[in-house]
């Protein structure tokens, strides 16, 4: 009796014993695929942040609207690809204000660390490049470069005309907010003020020297990279960009609001180049460019409306002029000097209506070359704009040469008389064969035809041929 239950309970007990195995198993496996997961996640995000890459994009030559859709297109690719930090190689001599500002705007609103480094030895970060440099959450040089000298160029007096002062020891004397030397007006005034307090808020920003910002606009203030760095106005000296990388590993700057530590220790550096749009742009936003562009354009419609059917010239000369338009909206245009240029062409044209070389061609050609000069607003660029000399008279000179000679012999072969074709009998002088009534016969280039005219006339009788009609010919009396 005693081990019947014995045997019972063993049979009992081992079902539930293997229920437990199971659950314990379960419970380990879910744990092993639980940590390898984990594992795995932390892998791949570890693989992932050893991965972002570093951008590099380079700037040289003026600041233009090339630049700043180059600039602002990188900044966006960067922050799709999360990328670490962006590095701007800078060297400019400035450029356009519009443009200037898009590029800060876009510094300032990235979500990745933008860093301007002043490079080669012997670049420069001149005047917008000053802007630009102080926008940047890093600012760094190249042994051999230099920055500053950010007046604004559209001012009533040359600043080398100026009373010179020690651009790191200003004249306490001076008034701060006074135009340069020489004769100023309310405008001067508020246009150094507006650069002033545009770097100033720059240099607040970013913890920067904020006394040698207002020196560089009032002043045209320069320093040296070792100045600079001494100065607290850029962060570091670099020697190339591997170094710069090792320089600002571990720094900490702030994006939107939130402190960022950057990390470049192993990163990948990849150079964005400009897309063909952009190179595009970047040669055609030549003020000597966009005028030569302009030109093409203007003879190639006119010598198609003078000969039509071939369609080269017109086909080249629209291409030429779409682009010359896409390049003045590109730069700061002085209406009254593209009104003068389009004055100039007018009258030129009007000159190949008109025997000879006149007032109107004289004229002309004095509008276009002061037009021309007049092209580009100033005050919309801190560099020179204007036009080279060599481009403007060799325009002009080409101007004057199509219009009064090609357009002129154009407009003349079209005035002579036709020589082929029904229209060569216009104009034919003729006699008499035989007439009745209103109609009859007349001898005509040694040739016998019908002809009809309004008065009765006699044999021999002299006629001109005024029209023609099939094989009737109608006649005038000589």
């Amino acid at each position: 009796m005693t081990s019947g239950c014995g045997v019972h309970a063993v049979h009992r007990v081992r079902p539930a014993l293997a229920g437990f195995s199971r659950g314990i198993c379960r419970r380990a496996l879910r744990a092993i695929a639980i940590a390898i997961g984990v594992l795995l996640l932390g892998a791949s995000a570890s693989h992932a942040e050893e991965t972002k890459p570093v951008y590099a994009v380079d700037v040289k030559g003026a600041i233009g609207v090339a630049t700043s859709l180059h600039l602002c297109e990188a900044l966006e690719q960067a922050r799709v690809k999360a990328a670490e930090l962006v590095v701007v190689r800078l060297d400019t001599p400035g450029g356009l204000l519009t443009s200037t500002r898009e590029v800060i705007q876009c510094i300032l609103a990235s979500a990745v660390p933008v860093a301007v480094y002043i490079s080669p030895s012997g670049a420069r970060a001149a005047s917008a490049g000053t802007y630009i440099t102080y926008a940047a959450h890093i600012a760094a040089m190249a042994p051999g470069t230099h920055l500053g000298a950010a007046t604004p160029i559209a001012m009533s007096t040359p600043f080398d005309q100026r009373k010179p002062t020690d651009s790191r020891k200003p004249d306490k004397d001076a008034d701060k907010d006074a135009a340069p030397q020489g004769k100023s007006t309310a405008v001067d005034h508020k246009v150094v003020n507006d650069a002033v307090a545009y770097l100033k808020s720059l240099a607040q920003l970013r913890g920067r020297n904020v006394e040698w910002a207002e020196e560089a606009v009032r002043q045209a203030a320069t320093l040296t990279a070792e100045e600079a760095a001494r100065e607290r106005v850029v962060d570091l000296l670099a020697g190339d960009l591997q170094d710069l990388l090792t320089k600002v590993d571990g720094r900490t700057v702030v994006i939107a609001g939130a402190e960022r530590r950057i990390s470049t220790e192993g990163r990948t550096v990849v150079t964005i180049e400009p897309d063909w749009r952009t190179r595009v742009l970047a040669t055609i936003a030549d003020p000597n460019v966009a005028l030569i562009l302009l030109m093409i354009g203007v003879y190639g419609l006119l010598f198609e409306f003078w000969s039509p059917g071939g369609f080269v010239a017109g086909v080249i000369g629209a291409i030429c002029l779409v682009l010359g338009m896409i390049a003045l909206s590109a730069l700061p245009v002085s209406y009254g000097g593209l009104a003068l240029v389009l004055l100039g062409l007018a009258l030129m044209t009007a000159e190949a209506f008109s025997p000879g070389f006149g007032v109107l061609g004289i004229g002309g050609l004095v509008a276009f070359v002061v037009g021309a000069l007049f092209l580009f607003d100033p005050a919309g660029s801190d560099i020179d704009l204007s036009l080279a000399w060599p481009v403007v008279l060799g325009a002009a000179l080409s101007s004057a040469l199509v219009f009064t000679l090609v357009l002129g012999f154009a407009i003349r072969a079209r005035r002579q008389p036709s020589v082929t074709g029904a229209e060569e009998m216009i104009g034919l002088e003729g006699q008499v064969v035989s007439w009745e009534g209103a109609r009859g016969a007349i001898r005509v280039h040694g040739e016998i035809w019908d002809a009809r005219g309004s008065v009765s006339l006699s044999p021999g009788r002299p006629v001109r041929v005024v029209k023609r009609d099939g094989l009737t010919l109608t006649v005038e009396v000589l």
